[in-house]
């Protein structure tokens, strides 16, 4: 274990090859954490975008439960909040915070996460600047 909190379990990109979205997503998520402004399942999701203070709403696509997706999908369009979707929940629950990180740096014990949302994006860094372009370039 190290002394310092707050390891870095994904290895940062090298300052010449560009950031995907994916990694994008689970750096800002990181941040999100640290700062406190992050919401994860659909109870404490829902109370932040139905309070207007979400800045950003993710969605996994293999949540297995259709109303659940459908709530968050409405309350995202009817507060105009962007929602982006990733692929697994596994792995959302792993960005959101929601594991344990071993001595070696890898997630153990990952609990599925269907819905994260963020209502403080705290450090704003290159992770943030690739986020928003992207969001840019889906509207």
């Amino acid at each position: 274990m190290s002394d310092v909190e707050g390891d870095d379990t994904t290895p940062a990109p090298a300052s010449g090859e560009a950031m995907d979205i994916n990694t994008a997503i689970a750096e800002v998520l990181k941040q999100a954490l640290i700062a406190d402004g992050l919401s994860r399942g659909i109870r404490e999701s829902a109370k932040a975008l139905d309070k207007r203070e979400a800045l950003l709403c993710v969605l996994s696509e293999n949540c297995d439960e259709p109303m659940y997706k459908k709530l968050v999908t409405a309350l995202c369009m009817e507060h105009n909040i962007p929602l982006i979707k990733v692929d697994s929940n596994m792995k959302l629950g792993e960005w959101a915070g929601l594991c344990k990180i071993d001595q070696d740096g890898k997630a153990r014990k990952v609990v599925k996460c269907s819905c994260a949302v963020i209502s403080n994006y705290g450090v704003q860094g290159s992770a943030h600047d690739v986020l928003q372009n992207y969001l840019k370039s889906q509207h």
